[in-house]
């Protein structure tokens, strides 16, 4: 695998949304780095900076992604759902709105079958059997 942002080397600035997104997602030292010097780098590099998460071998990405997905279903629904969310207004916006949003949600959560359930598990040490049960 092979990475690279090549746009000041041709002249251009990346217009794609690199130049925003990068110093966010990687740091701004790993994202300057690349951006300024339309370096390729690999696999393991991608690694370091937090572009992507895991190295495979080739061909097993699909079977690892399965693997990610299942253990994500596995957690309760509500609450994979709330974090998401949360996620996603921290990221396109302040933290002060996403602490706002975060509080709005929590009631809901916490008055939740499945945060019922989430106690439960933890005292008696099993894995907790999630229905998406709001209250």
């Amino acid at each position: 695998m092979r990475f690279r942002q090549l746009e000041v080397g041709r002249g251009l600035v990346p217009y794609g949304g690199a130049s925003f997104r990068g110093p966010i997602q990687l740091g701004w030292g790993n994202a300057m780095r690349f951006l300024l010097t339309a370096e390729e780098f690999g696999a393991d590099e991608a690694l370091r900076i937090g572009l992507v998460q895991e190295v495979l071998p080739a061909g097993a990405h699909l079977e690892r992604a399965v693997q990610i997905a299942a253990r994500i279903a596995d957690q309760a629904p509500l609450a994979v759902q709330a974090t998401l969310a949360n996620a996603r207004v921290a990221r396109g916006a302040t933290e002060r709105d996403a602490i706002a949003e975060l509080r709005a949600a929590l009631p809901r959560i916490l008055g939740s079958g499945d945060a019922a359930e989430g106690a439960a598990s933890f005292v008696e040490r099993r894995p907790g059997r999630f229905s998406g049960s709001g209250g």
